[in-house]
């Protein structure tokens, strides 16, 4: 009974993690360690990706009713360069890399993003060329890249689309396509009567009707008065 009692109490040791022991130690480490930053190279990269998309978006969405085959295959790889840049800047140099699920809202939302940057950018940039379209995509193109950046945001929640933020921006969206729309008026032009042909309209017509002006006046030679003879005519009748 001594034995027992005398024998010196160890300090307790500590528990292991419970859930995996040290690989689960390991993994929470590296977790937690901090990582390298991203080269400069993929940084720059991704960015410039991100506004070449965004500026491809912006350019077909308002040149769209001009040539809408064209413009609709711009439209797409516009998509497509925005989509590789959310794919590298949000996956491939991010430090924590999202779940599948959160991954598939991160690209839509991203894609939804592109467009409201192309449609206010693009708005803006030719508002004078098509008035109408313009006053629409603005406020449009507002409205739909906060309601995309706040879902594609880790730390927001969507319900700050419905709050104080969300309302601020609706209201500001109103007062723009109003505001616009009465400028819109005021110019007295329509989105098809602009003239914003890049060239290929106007000056063919204006190269036609100058041909058309000109062709009589080169053709036509000067003729005599008739009730004047020629020279020779007089030199023969004259003794």
């Amino acid at each position: 009974m001594s034995l027992v009692t005398d024998r010196p109490v160890r300090p307790a040791q500590p528990q292991p993690p419970s859930g995996g022991g040290r690989a689960a130690a390991r993994r929470a480490r590296k977790r937690h360690r901090a990582r390298r930053p991203a080269p400069l190279a993929g940084r720059y990269i991704g960015y410039v990706l991100y506004f070449v998309g965004a500026g491809l978006i912006s350019g077909a969405v308002v040149h769209h009713p001009l040539d809408p085959a064209r413009y609709t295959k711009i439209a797409v790889i516009g998509v497509l360069v925005f989509l590789v840049a959310t794919v590298v800047n949000e996956f491939l140099l991010a430090a924590d890399r999202p779940a599948l699920p959160r991954a598939i809202l991160v690209i839509g939302a991203s894609l939804l993003l592109s467009f409201g940057i192309g449609m206010l950018s693009g708005g803006l940039q030719h508002f004078e060329d098509f008035p109408a379209r313009g006053a629409l995509l603005v406020p449009l193109g507002i409205t739909v890249s906060f309601i995309a950046f706040v879902l594609k945001d880790a730390q927001s929640s969507w319900r700050r689309i419905f709050g104080p933020v969300g309302l601020a921006v609706l209201l500001t969206a109103a007062v723009s396509f109003f505001g616009l729309r009465t400028i819109a008026a005021g110019m007295g032009t329509e989105s098809g009567e602009s003239g914003h042909s890049h060239g290929t309209g106007s000056a063919e017509e204006a190269g036609e009707h100058a041909e058309g002006e000109e062709s009589p006046g080169t053709s036509s030679q000067p003729t005599a008065p008739e009730g004047t003879a020629s020279p020779d005519a007089e030199d023969g009748h004259s003794h």
